[in-house]
């Protein structure tokens, strides 16, 4: 815990940084700020967040993502893992976003947990970690817990959990977010500065 609130310490300013361009992402107006995380999203599961990121600027170029057919972007995100199926569930989110204005829809919601249902329920190839990710990439989910690997190793060695699961279905990824918030509570970090702290701590690095 000391070499926890020690890295914190020299971390914290580029954590806040980050935050700040969630923050003005989640005050923006302009749909494609939302569309790009949602599309990271998408991307991310069991790829590297860096290729995904470098993938996403490739495909935004010049509108590629809105003009291709479903092959031509498989043929584009070939970098990332599973890129037929992403492609996919990228064409149908593109699709379902022509009648859906994304940022008022969540606003819609009562809360956020409600909001991060709706988004696993309507699009295709997010489950709560990637719903998650999105929420708090857009400044709207900084509770909620990204159950990836280097969270769920750290989270193992700190005893929150007593191993990583195998599966995350609904009920065991709520069960443990609400472990990971504790813990939060009782070390006095907020959610969104422990995920990215962990995170930080197995990569050296602070992303997003």
């Amino acid at each position: 815990m000391k070499q926890l609130r020690e890295t914190y310490s020299k971390i914290k300013p580029q954590i806040a940084s980050r935050i700040y361009e969630f923050d003005k992402i989640r005050h923006s107006n302009k749909s494609e700020f939302f569309l790009r995380e949602l599309v990271f999203c998408l991307l991310t599961p069991q790829s590297k967040a860096k290729t995904c990121d470098r993938v996403l600027n490739e495909i935004f170029k010049n509108g590629f993502i809105f003009t291709s057919s479903q092959e031509e972007l498989a043929h584009a995100i070939n970098n990332v893992r599973f890129k037929n199926n992403k492609s996919k569930y990228i064409k149908e989110a593109l699709q379902k976003l022509e009648s859906i204005n994304l940022k008022e829809k969540i606003e819609s919601f009562s809360d956020i947990y409600k909001a991060r249902d709706w988004l696993v329920g309507n699009f295709k190839g997010l489950g709560y970690k990637e719903a998650s990710h999105f929420l708090r990439n857009t400044g709207f989910g900084y509770e909620l817990a990204i159950l990836d690997r280097h969270i769920l190793k750290n989270l193992v060695l700190f005893n929150i959990i007593d191993e990583i699961p195998k599966s995350l279905n609904e009920k065991k990824y709520k069960e443990i977010e609400k472990k990971m918030q504790g813990f939060s509570k009782k070390i006095d970090i907020p959610m969104h500065h422990l995920d990215f702290l962990l995170w930080y701590k197995q990569t050296k690095e602070v992303f997003k």
